[in-house]
């Protein structure tokens, strides 16, 4: 990870109680803008963010495999679902379904995805700030602040605009 990533995510890490605080009382005031401001943001933060000097996403963080998931992956890997859960995947906590372990199995040492076209929903959908309805991802969002640069400058950006929230 490039140093200026670290120093953006050592930032928010050392903010993370203004943060929460802050996206607590962006939740309950539920700007009408929100949606355009954060698509705005993220699209301004990746900008200057190049996932491939970074990937702490797929170094620290499993995506939640869902069966769809796991069906694409079997069958870009020539595998049996089951041959493909066993393995790769664990039931955690929760009961979901995660990789046994981090960084991502398919992550290789350039920070490229060996399974890119088949990668989980979750990693298509990550960091979650370029879609609709984000005040229903705003706790995410703060997990996520703390773990992808881009993340953390999206919420930057949301604390000028919404400061007084």
């Amino acid at each position: 990870m490039l140093p200026a990533y670290k120093q953006i995510l050592q930032q928010s890490i050392s903010q993370k109680e203004e943060t929460k605080k802050f996206l607590h009382k962006l939740k309950r005031a539920k700007p009408n803008d929100l949606d355009n401001n954060c698509n705005t943001l993220h699209y301004k933060a990746f900008e200057n963010i190049d996932c491939l000097q970074c990937a702490n996403c797929c170094i620290t963080t499993g995506p939640l495999l869902l069966h769809k998931d796991i069906e694409r992956l079997s069958q870009s890997l020539s595998m049996r679902q089951a041959a493909f859960t066993n393995q790769y995947l664990r039931q955690d906590e929760d009961g979901d379904l995660v990789f046994k372990n981090m960084p991502c199995p398919f992550l290789d040492e350039h920070s490229y995805c060996n399974v890119y076209e088949a990668r989980p929903n979750a990693c298509r959908e990550y960091p979650h700030t370029q879609q609709r309805k984000i005040i229903n991802k705003l706790d995410i969002t703060f997990h996520n602040s703390t773990i992808c640069p881009a993340v953390a400058k999206v919420v930057e950006g949301l604390k000028k605009i919404y400061g007084n929230t």
